[in-house]
């Protein structure tokens, strides 16, 4: 019996250095805004959702302002087969007409974004779901692509264009989660689907976040023999482009990183969100699950 005693307080011992070890962090960030690009896994697996949830709140809690902005590819997908809508897809961007942008928004900005702000108040928080055209908050242009020289149509894919930085930080100062569909709307009220990592850069930028997190399936920036990069300054990340390390589907998450660290945020992280609270132990341990990219 004293020998179970004595495993339990060892481990009880475990968790108490834990805390305490996250305390310098909590100090640092207290007050500070953290977004956080939301999908891929993370989104899909159930058991992986919930202790997102658990984790943003517990962000809140101890004094962070986390910022929710979130994807959903495959949930339209599976829509639009059920209404048999068809896709088409230019370099990995979904063409969007009249027909499928409806479809986008009804997933995005209803169905998805309020199973996030249910499954944070499930966990304790108090969260708020909206989409880029509540408040004004992204105000968009129609992405401009082309393809071997022609001008490609992508129909309704945008680009975010002004960001009501106000309307966010009024929600912050309620003490409210805001959680964010990348939908935003035209200079003549038309509605635009934006690329939730290219959202989540332009909002980070306006906000001058602290950190810029983008849940990922990949474990960060590998070098060339598959070994996991933790740290780069924009200048090493260029040169990464540049020689092929940095490639594929990589590259434009790491550009919306690049433009929201030279555009105010403090650093951008991609990380693992595959890993079980992959934010917890990126914020509040000295090693980290991912890599940091940094102006120098």
């Amino acid at each position: 019996m004293a020998q179970t005693n004595f495993a339990e307080t060892k481990h009880w011992l475990r968790t108490a250095r834990t805390l305490t070890e996250a305390l310098p962090y909590m100090r640092r960030y207290a007050g500070k805004t953290f977004v956080i690009k939301y999908g891929g896994h993370a989104m899909i697996d159930a058991e992986l959702a919930e202790l997102f949830a658990r984790d943003i709140v517990l962000l809140k809690q101890v004094g962070i302002n986390p910022i929710v902005v979130h994807g959903g590819g495959p949930q339209i997908g599976q829509m639009l087969e059920r209404l048999q809508i068809k896709s088409r897809f230019v370099d990995g961007l979904r063409v969007t007409d009249a027909a499928t942008v409806e479809v986008v928004e009804m997933v995005l900005a209803g169905t998805i974004n309020k199973q996030i702000v249910s499954a944070i108040g499930a966990a304790g928080g108090s969260a708020v779901g909206l989409s880029g055209k509540d408040a004004g908050l992204i105000r968009a242009r129609r992405m401009q692509v082309s393809k071997q020289g022609e001008p490609v149509d992508l129909g309704f894919v945008g680009l975010p264009d002004r960001i009501n930085a106000q309307a966010i930080k009024a929600i912050e100062g309620a003490g409210l989660i805001p959680v964010i569909a990348p939908i935003g709307f035209g200079d003549s009220g038309e509605t635009y689907n934006i690329n939730a990592d290219t959202a989540a850069g332009a909002i980070a930028a306006a906000l001058k976040a602290t950190r810029l997190l983008m849940l990922t399936d990949v474990a960060g920036v590998l070098d060339k023999s598959g070994a996991l990069m933790e740290t780069l300054s924009v200048e090493q990340v260029r040169v990464l482009i540049e020689d092929g390390t940095i490639h594929g589907g990589m590259i434009p998450k790491i550009e919306t990183c690049l433009d929201a660290v030279e555009n105010g945020v403090e650093a951008a992280v991609i990380l693992d969100g595959r890993v079980p609270h992959a934010l917890l132990l990126e914020i509040f341990t000295a090693h980290g699950v991912g890599t940091i990219i940094r102006r120098t």
